[in-house]
């Protein structure tokens, strides 16, 4: 009779500690995703504000199930690095600033080399997306090189040239083989771009050809450039082009709007926020967390010059 309480005792501990753990995982992995999203440097200030945030990458992001934090330039390093462990991915964006030296390159360069380092540990995983500039930036930071080259792509529609690499991309694996031929096929992918890295100089830089797995390629019509790139070893991602745009900006001839191209968008959303959820990062409690989202700031329409159809300010 004793025996018979004590493993009834023991039963029912251990499906309270297996449900407490399902509890926990299923916290960790669906309540408290978020995204950082670095901001830009404002180059014509607004209102003594210095630094923005397109709105089409926060809807690119919430439309496919993540929440935002804006991550603010010149911050300090132990801020950096809360936030690093408090949130769940980190994309830089594009936009106009130096690769090599600025705030924005700064704070990005923090970002990356904590997502190096977090891969180290076991368990430990935060994915990284760069865009355009963030792209760019993404090649200076691993080889600390600027090999890039002048192209002629500031405002062009590109179809998308696969390589042999393709097929093994964690990135488009989850691609429909229809949307993949429209992606080859059609101009899917908005350029807004003065420089590229050449498809000739990722193969002689031996850090860069052994850290980057090149996805995809376009041309200028004179230089072959590298357009899509995943890391070999870590869930780093990088686009020339601008998949946030298709849906969310209208101000631009270049920007697709097609049906491909908004699913095109969509799929690229959806793979990056289900990077972001195999990271456990999460804020320290719900009141820190709330302070940090994007909903506590209002986009605003961009001026008659911007390129954007909303931005985000920031201090």
């Amino acid at each position: 009779m004793r025996g018979s309480i004590i493993f009834l005792c023991l039963l029912i501990t251990i499906r309270c500690c297996c449900r407490c753990f399902c509890c926990l995982l299923v916290e960790l992995v669906v309540g408290f995703l978020s995204i950082g999203i670095l901001a830009q440097e404002l180059h014509v200030q607004r209102s003594n504000r210095s630094a923005y945030i397109a709105a089409s990458y926060v809807k690119f992001l919430e439309a496919a199930g993540a929440r935002v934090v804006p991550v603010r330039l010149s911050r300090p390093l132990e801020e950096y690095k809360r936030l690093f462990n408090s949130i769940n991915g980190f994309i830089i964006p594009g936009g106009r600033a130096s690769v090599v030296s600025s705030r924005f390159q700064r704070a990005a360069q923090i970002f990356y080399e904590l997502a190096i380092e977090a891969r180290a540990s076991p368990g430990d995983y935060f994915p990284l997306w760069g865009t355009c500039l963030g792209f760019e930036l993404l090649f200076y930071m691993t080889s600390e090189k600027t090999e890039l080259s002048l192209t002629n792509t500031s405002g062009v529609m590109l179809p998308m040239s696969f390589t042999n690499e393709t097929k093994g991309s964690r990135m488009f694996r989850g691609f429909p083989t229809q949307l993949m031929e429209d992606m080859a096929s059609e101009s899917l992918t908005g350029h807004s771009h003065k420089w590229g890295l050449k498809l000739s100089n990722h193969k002689k830089n031996k850090v860069l050809k052994n850290f980057f797995k090149v996805i995809s390629t376009n041309t200028d019509g004179r230089i072959e450039f590298v357009s899509t790139v995943e890391a070999y070893d870590y869930p780093i991602y990088g686009t020339q082009w601008h998949p946030e745009k298709n849906a969310f900006e209208w101000r631009k001839p270049y920007i697709p709007h097609s049906p491909s191209a908004i699913k095109t968008s969509f799929y690229m959303a959806d793979f990056f926020v289900n990077e972001a959820r195999k990271s456990f990062h999460r804020f320290r409690s719900e009141e820190e967390e709330r302070r940090e989202l994007m909903y506590n700031y209002n986009p605003v329409h961009g001026s008659s010059t911007s390129p954007f159809e909303q931005i985000y300010i920031f201090g």
